[in-house]
Parts: structure tokens; C-alpha cells; sequence
């Protein structure tokens, strides 16, 4: 089909305009259905994927600036076909599983917007066309956490809006310093990104260009110590606001260092392993140690996300194929099981409007399918073999391995640690006795809550069993950027470290 990502990107806007004339009583559903029609043709997508080609396919390309050198222009690899698909999910399930009553038809609208940004994002191959995407998406975002979130939704808002629009600013420096030194290199603009591919820049360059997409790309993540406004947009947002923010949007951030930093800064990448691998340990301890200190259920999933997003950190910077596509993979883990687990604290939350453990006890008694699907998706966050979560995070710590064992052992007590401060909440919430009288009369999961997590249970025993499906194309294109890295390194240094990750053939 021509034009297949172009009608993925704007089918949603177009028909979130056609949703302000759609009834109230008729909105939910009809956002459902488009969500539903925009991940059938995510599908086709990946259907239509040819498994054995690297590079990108599916390529529009139509001029918007041509003295700038501005292009619309759209391409899809191994490494941003399942991202799409599970921002198509997601955003599916979100919306199906949503408890929202209040002003469900904006909610719905706002929500088509964002998923038109975010499937720009992970599309677009030209710098301009993916930060207007990028810079777009905190709008519905921010409409979401300030119009339907918690008593300080206000602040959470600004917080957030301003950390990543902070950010993006630099980063936007970046790519205008990147376009001028293309221009003055070859005698036309272009911020076409496979374009600046080919510039070989100096190493000094490198590293503070590498500084600026950086620290856009790191508060998105969100790395430390950039991660302050993390807490609060998940603690003021609504349930689908949350379950999009840590199964999407984080992942523009990931996505961005893979895009960019990686294929046009490799020197100054092979530079920054350490110092990214220190601040991603510090992720991955320190805020397992802040999960397990919290009352919250919410707070709780929403630190052990940070801690995660800590892990995929380290696998980019392995330089080897087993690190990057283990990294690439648990970036669908994660998305999947913490807007699960989200969806999970939303749902007693709905019935309860209080996520404190101290408030519940022996839920497993009155609610034993949610006790067991929380139980399912408790276990896929830890890492449990046969869960979504252990191939990502197996391949991440074993690419690691061969840059650091010592920062790997480290790496790997997250596993210990998300077990700890996991089972402990599922011990105060779902085990001993149920004395709360509140508890004793709650509700097992309906059909709708029911029907919306049982795909996501799927995927995720599906996928931990026999991950080669959606492993397979994301190791061709890794190793392809491997490839490209090596041949565009400067120093002896980076072309050792990414040789190293060539020599090992059998990849993910």
C-alpha cells in the first residue's frame, strides 16, 4: 500500500477532528473503533515488513522547504516497525480499558492527537519533521495530566511540559549546528537524518553535539538526575495518561539515542559508555531503593519504570548486537508491562479512589482474576523466565558483559531488588487477612477491564517464550547500524569497541 506510514501517522488526527462531532454517548466507542482500525493497519505494516532487508522501508519522501533542504520525509526499520505496533496497542488498550467519565469525548480527541505525534516521532527521517512530532506530543500530554489528573495536576503539568520542552530547545541547537555544518561541507541544506549519516565529524564536535541530543533525548528517558518530574505526571495522571507516558513516550527517548546519537556520534558514543553507564546504574539502584520506600502503589510502579528504563540505558551503549537488541526489545517489555501494571493500580483505584497498600489486604480473596493477572505481569516486570521481560533483560546484561562485568554484577541486583520491592507489594495488597470491610465488598475485574488486560497477558507469555518473531528484524537492522558505526568511527578506540561487538556472529 502506498503512503502506508503517511495514513498511519495522520489517520488518528484526522479522525480526532471528526470526533468533535460525534456524540458524548457515542465518543468512547468511536475512539475504540479508530484506535482498533490504526492498529489493524500497524499490523499490515509488519505484515508487509520484508524481514530480510536492514534498511528502512516504506519510504516517502516529498519536499516541504527545498532551500532548506526541509523534507517530509518517512521510513520504518526493524527498529521503529514494533515500536509503532505497540504504540497502536497501547494506545488500543488504553483507551478500551479507560474508566474516564468525565469529559470522555475530549479525552478521546486529545488522546487520537497524541497517538498522531508519537507515530510521527518514531517515523520520521528527517530532524525538523521529527521535532515537530517530538514537540507536539507534550500538548495532549500536558491537556491529559492538567485537565484530568490529581490535585496537582497544575504543577505536574508545567513540570513536565517544561523539563522536556527545556530540553528539546537544546537539543534543537544540536540539529541547527549539525544542518549548517552539512551545508557548509557539501553546499546544500538538508536535514534529512540518513543525510547526516554520511558527515564525518571531528571528535570534539562529536562530543558536544553528543551533549546536546543528550540532554534532550536523557530528560525524556528520563535518566538521572533529570527524572525529578517522572513522579509527579504519573502520580497526578489519570490511568491512560500514565499507561501512555511509560509505555510511549519514554521510548521517544531511548529511540532518539538509537536514531541520532549513536549512528552520527560514534566516537563520542564509545566515549560516553562509562559515564552513561554510571548514571544508568544510579538509575536502576537508586530508584529500586525509592520504589521499595514508597506507600503508594502507583509511586511504586512509577519508580520501578525509571529503574527499568535504567536497564534498556546500559544495553544502548553495550556496542554489541546482543546489548542493543536486547535493549530495543525490553523497550516493548517495558512499554507493555508497566502500562499494564498502570492499568492494573487504575483499576482499584476506580473502586477504592485510594492506591495506599496500607489501605488493602487479602485482595486475592475477593479479586482473584486481578490478583492473578497483576500476579502474571508482577512477574513479567521482575524478569521471570517465560515473561516478556527476561530476553531483553538477559541480552542487555550479557552485551554489557563484555564492557563491564564488574557494572554488569551491579546491573543485574536490579533483578533481586524489583523482586523485593514487587513482592512486597503484592504481599501487603493481595495476602493476609482481609480486615479492611471497604475490601470485602469490592468487585472482580469486569468484562471490559477484563478483555483489555488479557491481550496484554498474551503478548507477554507469547513473546517470553518465542521472542525470535519480533527479535529477528530488530537484530538485522541493530547489527546493520553496528556495521555503519564501525565503518564511520575515527578512533581506534571506537572501532575496537564496536569490532568487538562485530566479531560475536550470532547476534540476539
Amino acid at each position: 500500500m502506498e503512503n502506508m506510514l503517511s495514513i498511519l501517522v495522520f489517520f488518528p488526527a484526522v479522525a480526532g477532528l471528526l470526533g468533535f462531532v460525534v456524540e458524548k454517548e457515542s465518543a468512547r466507542m468511536y475512539g475504540i473503533t479508530v484506535a482498533a482500525i490504526e492498529f489493524a493497519l500497524s499490523l499490515w505494516l509488519w505484515f508487509s515488513f520484508d524481514m530480510s532487508n536492514a534498511g528502512m522501508q516504506f519510504v516517502e519522501m516529498i519536499p516541504l522547504i527545498p532551500d532548506f533542504g526541509i523534507t517530509y520525509y518517512l521510513g520504518a526499520d526493524g527498529i521503529s516497525l514494533f515500536i509503532i505496533i505497540m504504540t497502536t496497542l497501547m494506545t488500543l488498550i488504553g483507551m478500551a480499558g479507560m474508566s474516564e467519565t468525565r469529559n470522555v469525548k475530549n479525552m478521546i480527541v486529545t488522546l487520537l492527537f497524541l497517538e498522531m505525534t508519537m507515530v510521527g516521532v518514531f517515523v520520521a527521517l528527517d530532524a525538523i519533521v521529527f521535532y515537530m512530532f517530538w514537540e507536539l506530543s507534550l500538548v495532549p500530554m500536558l491537556y491529559i495530566i492538567g485537565a484530568w489528573g490529581g490535585p496537582l495536576r497544575i504543577y505536574a503539568s508545567i513540570k513536565f511540559f517544561l523539563y522536556t520542552f527545556a530540553g528539546s530547545l537544546i537539543m534543537l541547537v544540536g540539529m541547527l549546528f549539525v544542518a549548517y555544518t552539512y551545508h557548509d561541507l557539501t553546499g546544500v541544506w538538508s536535514f534529512a537524518i540518513t543525510d547526516w549519516y554520511a558527515l564525518v565529524l571531528p571528535v570534539d564536535y562529536q562530543l558536544w553535539l553528543f551533549a546536546a541530543f543528550f540532554i534532550g533525548f536523557a530528560i525524556k528517558v528520563p535518566m538521572f538526575p533529570f527524572h525529578t518530574w517522572i513522579p509527579y505526571a504519573h502520580g497526578q495522571a489519570p490511568t491512560i495518561g500514565s499507561v501512555i507516558l511509560a509505555a510511549v513516550l519514554l521510548k521517544m527517548g531511548t529511540y532518539g539515542f538509537v536514531r541520532f546519537s549513536l549512528p552520527m556520534f560514534p566516537d563520542a558514543s564509545v566515549m560516553a559508555i562509562t559515564p552513561i553507564a554510571v548514571l544508568s546504574l544510579i538509575m536502576i539502584i537508586y530508584t529500586a531503593m525509592i520504589a521499595y520506600a514508597q506507600k503508594d502503589m502507583k509511586q511504586v510502579i512509577a519508580y520501578s519504570s525509571v529503574s527499568h528504563m535504567g536497564i534498556i540505558m546500559l544495553g544502548l551503549f553495550a556496542m554489541n548486537a546482543e546489548g542493543l537488541s536486547g535493549s530495543v526489545f525490553q523497550m516493548l517489555s517495558h512499554g507493555i508491562v508497566s502500562g499494564a501494571l498502570f492499568m492494573l493500580v487504575g483499576v482499584i483505584y476506580d473502586r477504592r479512589h485510594t492506591k495506599l497498600m496500607s489501605e488493602f489486604g487479602g485482595l486475592a480473596a475477593v479479586m482473584p482474576k486481578y490478583a492473578v493477572i497483576f500476579g502474571i505481569m508482577l512477574m513479567a516486570a521482575v524478569g521471570l523466565p517465560l515473561t516478556m521481560g527476561f530476553p531483553g533483560e538477559f541480552l542487555v546484561l550479557l552485551g554489557f558483559y563484555k564492557i563491564s562485568p564488574i557494572m554488569t554484577i551491579l546491573a543485574g541486583t536490579s533483578i533481586i531488588l524489583g523482586a523485593v520491592y514487587m513482592l512486597r507489594l503484592f504481599k501487603k495488597s493481595f495476602f493476609g487477612p482481609l480486615n479492611n470491610e471497604e475490601n470485602m465488598k469490592l468487585k472482580d475485574l469486569n468484562n471490559r477491564e477484563t478483555w483489555s488486560l488479557i491481550p496484554l497477558v498474551a503478548i507477554v507469555i507469547w513473546l517470553g517464550v518465542y521472542p525470535k518473531p519480533v527479535l529477528e528484524p530488530i537484530d538485522n537492522s541493530v547489527k546493520a547500524l553496528l556495521v555503519f558505526m564501525d565503518e564511520k568511527a575515527i578512533t581506534k578506540e571506537a572501532k575496537d569497541m564496536i569490532l568487538v561487538s562485530k566479531s560475536n556472529k550470532g547476534g540476539a
